[in-house]
């Protein structure tokens, strides 16, 4: 987990948000974990920490695992929803979780 999550989990309880599950396998017979889920919403959400470093998530074999991880949760039911450091320090992210969380609760 990393300090990005850390903050983000911080800002969810702080708004008195549902408390979502971390590092969540969602794709049953698969390895694939997701920074947060909330099973009662079928929401996950991924943190994209390191959008302007050369890291495993943007090389071409990282972004096809990330493709085929996305689609297997999207063929589950999930809905999935991506964030970026900016948008989690900024308190856009939380906001937007907010506002899914609240939609899919009407």
């Amino acid at each position: 987990m990393s300090e990005l999550e850390d903050l983000l989990a911080f800002q969810l309880l702080a708004k008195g948000l549902p408390e979502p599950r971390r590092e969540y396998a969602a794709v049953p017979g698969r390895k694939f974990r997701f920074d947060f889920a909330w099973p009662n919403f079928k929401l996950l959400l991924e943190v994209q920490g390191g959008t302007w470093i050369k890291g495993g998530h943007s090389t071409g074999k990282g972004i096809g695992r990330d493709c085929e991880k996305e689609c297997l949760a999207l063929a589950e039911g999930w809905r999935v929803a991506h964030v970026d450091g900016d948008q989690v320090r900024s308190g856009k992210a939380v906001q937007w979780i907010e506002a899914i969380l609240w939609r899919a609760a009407a």
